[in-house]
């Protein structure tokens, strides 16, 4: 897994920050996930291919984590796309955009396909023999989701050198790969573990944002590789939490030691501190490994 911050602020964008959009490339995906003002110019700087992105997550209908979606399925059209574009969001994100297609008589000359969400309790929204996608509920001052990714396991791999030490004719690597026990020439039956090496551990990223602290999601992101959590505040603003349905750096790092996950990531940073330096202490405190999000940051999974 691959993920490419594009933008990781909170509230208005400025002349060097972006508001809240990212990239996550895996098993031959890329998934945008929220979209924010200025995402794609932010995507053109990163180098990604606009023809790639064939689904986007977008965790709720503030406009720093959708406005700049408008645009982006404007441009799509510009560019001549032919490919369907799936679309993920809390109900209302259909009649949202497609209003403004309506109103500037600019349809999509290719198929958008508007998956809207209502439920309260996590859901699965996308699902391949390669990875899966869930939404994570959260608690913000409007219905908000955050999203699960998950690889599957992948096959085991067929060591060749093993397979002909063992005497196995090559007409039978194709079954071996599917997990099937190799036969050498005498007839002797080879356990499939003695010819093929285990792949590489699935991996799992956890998007969160934004939401007030909320344990109930602990069990949904147990243990996943990489959390990313919103981290709006620092403990001198934690009375804000209550009335803007945000988090402090602190509470990211408390939902991170909770659900035992690998790494964390901070991210959603008020623009009202000087340093985020600031929010890797505070996280610390309680949970050791602290990575931050900046625009441009690229996070290898």
């Amino acid at each position: 897994m691959k993920l490419t911050i594009l933008g990781c602020y909170s509230a208005t964008p400025r002349t060097f920050t972006n508001p809240t959009a990212q990239v996550l490339e895996s098993k031959n995906h890329l998934f945008l996930i929220d979209c924010g003002e200025g995402t794609q110019v932010q995507l053109r700087k990163n180098k990604v291919k606009f023809s790639r992105i064939k689904h986007i997550f977008i965790s709720h209908l503030h406009g720093d984590h959708f406005f700049g979606l408008p645009g982006l399925v404007s441009t799509f059209r510009l560019l001549g796309r032919e490919n369907e574009l799936h679309i993920y969001g809390p109900k209302g994100i259909k009649e949202a955009i497609t209003l403004l297609l309506k109103l500037g008589d600019s349809w999509t000359n290719y198929l958008l396909v508007f998956h809207e969400l209502e439920s309260k309790e996590s859901e699965l929204l996308f699902e391949d023999d390669k990875i899966s996608v869930r939404t994570i509920p959260l608690d913000h001052r409007v219905y908000a989701n955050g999203f699960l990714f998950q690889e599957k396991p992948a096959p085991r791999t067929l060591d060749i050198e093993m397979a002909k030490k063992y005497g196995i004719d090559k007409s039978q690597f194709n079954k071996i790969k599917g997990g099937a026990d190799g036969v050498s020439k005498n007839g002797e039956v080879v356990p499939n573990k003695k010819i093929t090496s285990p792949p590489p551990k699935p991996k799992s990223y956890a998007f969160c944002s934004d939401t007030m602290y909320k344990e109930s999601i602990v069990p949904i992101i147990n243990k996943v590789d990489t959390l990313y959590h919103e981290s709006t505040f620092l403990e001198t603003e934690a009375y804000l939490c209550a009335k803007t349905k945000h988090s402090t750096a602190k509470q990211a790092g408390q939902i991170a030691h909770k659900a035992h996950v690998g790494t964390l990531i901070l991210g959603h940073y008020s623009t009202r501190y000087k340093s985020l330096e600031l929010f890797r202490e505070e996280a610390q405190q309680v949970f050791p490994n602290v990575e931050l999000a900046d625009d441009g940051k690229i996070f290898e999974i």
